[in-house]
């Protein structure tokens, strides 16, 4: 019997109960227009007709004539039906089988439910369509290259799915306030969350160096590989950045040459694979990795507004069309920068700030990486012991480089322990540089033969100035990719190559015969340019110092990449691709190494009388600029406080400052800052800055008003902080990621000293038993007046613990509870902190989940209070009963100047009950 349709088929065709199903001939009549619509490939169609001897080559022929894809099917169908029953059905079979080239019929498959007969099951169907073929090659070779990654060691590769981990990942708007977290990749594509501008196409995700772009990435490639990113992309094409500047100022390159050149290319028929991708660009999702490592002189000022798919052009013009949607509109697209990097908004669809990993996620990296349970316990054990160590592991790269070196050392050793003093950045670099060189040593069946780090540089004194003299040419041009010839004329031979510094990278630009080189992450290509400054002993002054004058500047504002006419305005003689964070980190390992710590393993590779000229230099420099840069902060005067507001670039100089070590220079830096209340928000502080902070902090001889809302302090940061709380007043942690872990040492440490006034820590993470330690410190701590604890995740349980806290206060100005979810229960014991309460001024209970049980309770409890002046309780469940009940309240109580309604259940009919009375705001 011939192959059978589901009762669900919708014809207009009506059959007499109990017959057989429509015939298929009906069926392709019926749903004409929609195939017709639908169908993008007709190759595919006529090949497996013809071999199957349906089609003649004169009706093949006859299609071809046609001169629209729409006209084709339409005469493939006639024909078909022509044919009879079983061509009908073998046509749909065609549809079914050939998924990857009609993917939109599949859903009508379904639906008409579709059960091919014993006859057409035997017939032959293959997938001749250029373009589901070429689909199918992507997603191999991406799969292939996105298996494994190469890690920052000799040439060792690892699985990604073994050491892939979660990290912190939240949308933000356009000022980077937060959206919310990301917990699924496939929320990045989903409009109904995080969308701040739906005429953009790009999903822009930032985040410091090393934080995990790329890897993100490698992920996003790995799951649509696999089927597993249900994004609706048929196409994937990757790049880094850092190819684009590569290319010769003349060089010209069209569309398709891009993408299939330096991705994959087609095995058939690459114009009629390009046509399609140009025809649907919906399918396609472009990733550009490290938007900021674009350092070219192109004049992009020269080239026209628009450019042609097919037309030859400079590459940076492409890569510039791709992302304002002059070029392929519609097209996903995921671009990734460093912090800093901005562009304008009209490109912009989400922005997605990586914060590194959470306290959580450290713990299920650590369980990745260490296999043994006894080892991995060790490791944590350690690592929660030192909390500045802790703090560089929220940063992947830094983390995955202290884990590789634990690794290797205890495999030497049988037993190596974390360092459990202060740790710098510098001191982790020039660990995993000492393990790189020692695995390059031969060691015997004792392992007792490896030699002090201060011996291994000096042995390798020659390979270590080679690779930071090529570090340093790149960094003066702000090149990441080297060629062959560039590598020879420094020195570098193959035994060098082979210690796993550097890594091959695909050629660009017409090298593609030459091995082209990079260093494994920026970061490291800083590192060894700071070290050539060091042991070369012909650095002049100026030269030592050449990389900050590159980061100095009088313009406060972010630096832009692609300051180009559609972007920003052009200055005259600046790098239209500019971000500087590479010059800082050069800056920065300066500093840690030219401290007085590391003078003993350098006597070994300079001469003392240069390190001591060099460090002089530096320190005297670091001076200078401190108190410049001291000089143009904005200083406003509060009461008891001078206030100072600090730029991003300030936590660089921090950074820089704590890696030097010197408590000189960190005496100094206090004491040039003339203010007691430091604000340091929004400036992408995160927990390991607090070690700087801290450093210069302690200096402080009086008390002190700290400002860290809005950065990504998170517990570890908390924890850096101890030796700062003797002296803080004020501490503001607002939107920092705190856990119910960092309350409990803001607890222990502040109760201590009984001098905190004002506790800041709305939208973090904290619940019922962070709320409780917050309550204990309000009882305990009767300095404390202000608390913010806001769109947190408090409930009942721990706005009843607030309320009884408060209710014993007797200095309680104001609190904040806005975006919990205390309920009734929680409105019933503030309503009994309230009554009759002192000092309380301003209360925030808005966004609660209140109703009317609460807000009665409230009402009735105000009637006795004759301290709050403010009191918000938008946006709750309070009706017109509530309403009624606080309109009498009003009537008794005469200090209360505002009460905020708006945002509830309460009617117009009500409101306008209380039009004259100016206290309450309903609407």
């Amino acid at each position: 019997m011939e192959g059978q349709l589901h009762a669900n088929l919708e014809i207009s065709v009506e059959k007499p109960p109990g017959a057989s199903p429509p015939s298929f001939i009906a069926l392709l009549k019926v749903y004409r227009e929609l195939l017709v619509s639908r169908i993008r490939n007709t190759r595919c169609l006529i090949d497996n007709l013809i071999k199957n001897d349906y089609f003649s080559t004169e009706d093949a022929e006859i299609v071809v004539q046609f001169p629209t894809q729409a006209d084709k099917v339409r005469k493939i169908l006639d024909l078909v039906q022509s044919k009879g029953e079983e061509v009908s059905e073998y046509f749909i079979r065609v549809l079914q089988k050939v998924t990857d080239a009609y993917y939109e019929l599949q859903p009508w498959l379904d639906e008409i439910g579709y059960e091919p007969s014993e006859n057409i099951c035997s017939k032959l169907v293959v997938n001749t369509d250029p373009v589901s073929r070429y689909c199918q090659k992507l997603r191999y070779e991406l799969g292939r290259d996105s298996k494994f990654v190469m890690s920052y060691a000799q040439r060792e590769e690892m699985l990604l799915e073994e050491i892939y981990s979660n990290s912190v990942m939240e949308l933000v708007g356009f000022t980077n306030e937060s959206l919310g977290e990301v917990c699924q990749l496939e929320a990045l594509f989903d409009d109904a969350v995080g969308l701040i501008n739906e005429d953009g196409e790009t999903i822009y995700v930032f985040g410091d160096a090393g934080i995990g772009k790329s890897i993100l990435l490698q992920k996003i490639q790995s799951l649509w590989a696999r089927k597993e990113l249900d994004i609706g992309a048929k196409f994937f094409f990757r790049f880094r950045c850092r190819m684009f500047s590569c290319f010769k100022e003349d060089e010209a390159i069209c569309l398709k040459d891009l993408l299939f050149k330096y991705n994959c290319y087609p095995d058939q028929d690459p114009t009629e694979v390009f046509h399609h991708i140009v025809q649907f660009p919906h399918t396609v999702l472009f990733t550009f990795d490290g938007f900021d490592e674009i350092y070219s002189n192109f004049d992009l000022s020269s080239v026209p507004e628009m450019c042609s798919p097919n037309e030859p052009i400079h590459p940076l013009v492409l890569l510039i069309s791709l992302l304002k949607g002059k070029l392929l509109k519609g097209s996903k697209k995921i671009l990734t920068a460093r912090t800093g990097t901005e562009i304008q908004r009209n490109i912009i669809r989400k922005k997605v700030l990586l914060r590194g990993f959470s306290s959580n996620n450290l713990k299920e990296y650590t369980a990745t990486f260490f296999k043994d349970e006894g080892q991995r316990t060790l490791v944590l054990n350690q690592l929660e012991a030192n909390p500045n160590l802790c703090s560089l592991c929220s940063v992947p790269l830094f983390c995955w480089i202290i884990f590789k070196c634990y690794e290797h050392f205890h495999s030497m050793f049988d037993s190596h322990e974390l360092p459990d003093c202060s740790v710098t950045l510098t001191d982790v670099f020039l660990l995993m540089i000492e393990v790189h060189l020692n695995r390059s040593v031969k060691t015997n069946l004792l392992k007792n033969n490896t030699r002090s780090q201060a011996e291994m540089f000096k042995s390798r004194k020659e390979t270590l100035l080679a690779l930071g003299k090529m570090a340093y040419k790149g960094m003066e041009n702000s090149f990441f990719i080297f060629e062959q010839e560039e590598v020879s004329s420094v020195n570098i031979s193959e035994g060098d190559l082979q210690l796993g510094f550097l890594r091959t990278v695909k050629g660009y630009s017409g090298c593609d015969n030459q091995s082209t080189y990079e260093f494994l992450h920026v970061t490291l290509q800083s590192f060894f340019t700071a070290l050539f400054l060091v042991i070369e002993e012909k650095v002049s002054a100026k030269e030592l110092l050449q990389f900050f004058n590159e980061c100095s500047s009088t313009d406060t504002a972010q630096p832009t990449c692609l300051r180009i006419p559609w972007l920003k305005k052009q200055l005259a003689g600046e790098d239209p691709f500019r971000n500087n964070e590479h010059f800082h980190f050069t800056n920065l390992f300066l500093c840690g190494l030219l401290s007085r710590s590391k003078q003993k393993l350098f006597r070994h590779l300079v001469l003392p009388a240069v390190i001591k000229r060099k460090r002089k230099t530096l320190i005297t420099y670091l001076g200078e600029s401190m108190k410049s840069h001291l000089k143009g902060v904005t200083r406003s005067t509060l009461p008891n406080y001078s206030q100072i507001q600090v730029q991003p670039n300030f936590v660089w100089m921090l950074r820089c400052l704590y890696e030097t070590q010197s408590e000189k220079v960190g005496k100094l830096a206090a004491k040039r800052m003339h203010a007691n209340y430091i604000k340091l928000t929004y400036c992408n502080a995160y927990s390991a800055d607090c070690s700087a902070l801290s450093f210069v902090v302690h200096h402080f001889q009086k008390r002190l008003a700290l400002d860290l809302d809005n950065n990504n302090i998170n517990d570890y940061g908390v924890k850096q902080l101890l030796p700062c709380f003797s002296k803080l007043a004020v501490i503001r942690l607002s939107v920092n990621q705190v856990t119910d872990h960092g309350v409990r040492i803001l607890y222990e440490e502040l109760s201590k000293y009984q001098i905190v006034t004002f506790l800041g820590l709305y939208n973090n993470q904290i619940t019922d038993v962070g709320a409780k330690y917050v309550a204990k410190l309000i009882e305990e701590c009767s300095s404390l007046e202000y608390v913010k604890i806001g769109a947190n995740k408090i409930t009942s349980e721990g706005g009843k613990c607030l309320a009884q806290a408060i209710q014993k206060s007797k200095t309680m100005f104001e609190i904040g509870m806005w975006g919990n979810q205390v309920g009734d229960e929680g409105a019933k014991a503030f309503a009994e902190a309230l009554r009759n309460h002192p000092t309380l001024t301003n209360v925030s209970l808005a966004f609660n989940g209140i109703t009317t049980e609460g807000g009665k309770s409230i009402a009735e409890a105000m009637q006795h209070n004759n301290s709050v002046k403010i009191f918000w309780l938008t946006k709750n469940e309070l009706d017109d009963e509530a309403a009624m009940s606080f309109a009498e309240m009003l009537k008794v109580n005469k200090k209360l100047v505002h009460l905020c309604l708006n945002g509830n259940l309460i009617s117009q009919e009500e409101a306008k009950a209380f039009e004259h009375e100016e206290r309450i705001i309903c609407f």
